[in-house]
């Protein structure tokens, strides 16, 4: 199965190139991103030596459908997808702590929780808590934005102002705009009979004003549970269906994988990355509630990411 694992395109106007764990972005005249969703997958801050062919496109296509979705609560910085797997817009001085909002205790806050801890980012969590509860309301635990290689890092509302990351100020108002779009988030979910459990959102700033950046509410960067058995699972502490990318890890997990030093990735044969290509098809139809048009692999894939590209651009750049 073919994946688009990297590109290099030379846009007129050009002024520079960042390659993350999943994405291409490139930068023009200074003020415009395009960014294309690759078939790149990670899984503990490490990029895997395989692509799952229409992910790239699946996240893509998520992320355009919520931003749309959500602009009356904060602008963002979507101009428009002229591709499938690409996004183009505005180019914002990021904010360097990502928003991490929780309704549920699940994933690494379980796991941490399962430890001993008592407390994530500054947030006290009580005694007492069983996997996969609902918290009294949503808790917002924010990380420090990680380079490529690197893991990101919990820190709190306290850390973030004293060190001068983000000012008081403007923290407050990431606070209650994060907390607005997790709840626009969870009524969209509840309609597709889903209970939006946690995600996280990236900010930056234009013309001084708060824009929200990168993807939202894809399966990458949230979880979601089937909401029809989820209050019986956990009467019965039995695990939650979910839509999430949790299944990679997972699988990871059982193959003593877990992104440390000395660790082996397992070997990604055919068969797993077609499954995974396959979940990640079943994520998007049951989030977007339509069904997946997969996009021409068979032709020069290339040439019509670059073509879509260009033909935006000229539009506005010149």
């Amino acid at each position: 199965m073919k994946s688009i694992v990297k590109t290099e395109f030379d846009f007129s106007k050009q002024t520079g190139k960042y390659v993350g764990k999943v994405r291409d972005v490139y930068s023009i005249a200074d003020d415009i991103l395009v960014m294309i969703a690759t078939d790149r997958i990670s899984a503990f801050d490490v990029v895997l030596p395989k692509g799952i062919p229409y992910k790239g496109q699946v996240l893509n296509q998520i992320a355009s459908k919520f931003l749309d979705a959500t602009a009356d609560i904060v602008p963002n910085w979507k101009i428009a997808s002229p591709d499938p797997m690409v996004t183009v817009g505005y180019k914002c001085q990021s904010f360097p702590v990502e928003m991490i909002v929780r309704g549920y205790l699940t994933g690494s806050a379980w796991r941490a929780y399962k430890s001993g801890s008592r407390e994530i980012c500054g947030v006290k969590i009580p005694d007492g808590m069983r996997e996969n509860q609902q918290f009294e309301k949503p808790i917002i635990t924010p990380t420090t934005k990680a380079e490529l290689g690197t893991h990101d890092e919990d820190i709190s509302r306290e850390e973030i102002i004293s060190k001068g990351l983000i000012s008081e100020e403007d923290y407050l108002k990431l606070e209650k705009i994060t907390l607005a779009l997790f709840e626009r988030g969870s009524e969209m979910a509840k309609k597709q009979g889903l209970i939006l459990v946690d995600t996280k959102y990236e900010f930056g700033r234009l013309d001084d004003e708060i824009y929200l950046i990168d993807e939202i509410h894809t399966p990458d960067s949230s979880r979601y549970f089937y909401a029809d058995s989820y209050a019986e699972n956990f009467k019965n502490d039995k695990q939650q269906r979910q839509l999430s990318k949790e299944f990679v890890r997972e699988w990871l997990m059982e193959n003593n994988f877990q992104g440390k030093q000395g660790q082996q990735i397992p070997e990604m044969t055919d068969e797993i990355v077609e499954n995974i290509s396959n979940r990640y098809i079943e994520l998007y139809e049951n989030i977007v509630g339509e069904k997946f048009k997969k996009t021409d692999y068979t032709a020069d894939i290339y040439v019509r990411i670059e073509e879509n590209i260009k033909n935006m651009l000229v539009r506005l750049v010149f």
